[in-house]
């Protein structure tokens, strides 16, 4: 399990890079998305998992040795993070998580429109997660625990990606994630 030290410390040295082929930082893109949940009103739990959504990205950054670029695969950064914060977080934060991979194919899946949204990058990476949903695997994903949550990440991540925007500093977004550790 990782503390919360040793979140931020990851946040610190491997979140500097550029965030896969988008014009922010890994830091900037998660600090982006953790104030768009914080102006949406959403509870800590939701904010604290907009923060640490792309983790993963970094953890497995860390145990390369390198920076974690999009590749011609995919990382499935979505779980690389849970095992490293089950009983540190509560199910509240890590389900979101978990599930914003997912939600981007429902979204593709469930609306049309949503498709045209996506930048570039988003666009490469949902072919490489397996596309958009089919008719059944839409009912499957809205039956999870924590699925509506993992939307509203999902359309905060999808926002989170304007170079140069001012957002509050990672210390603020580690106290909320203090509020919320087990």
């Amino acid at each position: 399990m990782l503390t919360s030290d040793e979140i931020i410390h990851l946040f610190q040295t491997r979140a500097r890079s550029q965030y896969g082929f988008e014009a922010v930082t890994q830091l900037q893109h998660a600090l982006q998305c953790a104030q768009l949940a914080e102006q949406a009103g959403e509870a800590d739990e939701t904010i604290v998992a907009a923060l640490l959504h792309d983790l993963g990205h970094l953890i497995a950054a860390e145990k390369q040795g390198q920076r974690d670029d999009m590749q011609a695969r995919d990382d499935l950064h979505q779980n690389i993070a849970l095992p490293f914060l089950r009983g540190v977080l509560p199910d509240a934060t890590l389900e979101p998580i978990r599930l914003h991979v997912d939600a981007k194919r429902y979204l593709c899946g469930a609306e049309q429109s949503y498709w045209a949204t996506l930048s570039p990058a988003s666009k490469r990476s949902l072919e490489l997660q397996g596309g958009a949903y089919s008719h059944d695997e839409l009912a499957t994903f809205m039956a999870q625990p924590f699925a509506e949550e993992a939307l509203r990440l999902r359309r905060y991540d999808d926002l989170a990606k304007v170079p140069n925007k001012s957002t509050p500093d990672l210390a603020h977004y580690e106290k909320k994630m203090l509020t919320v550790l087990l």
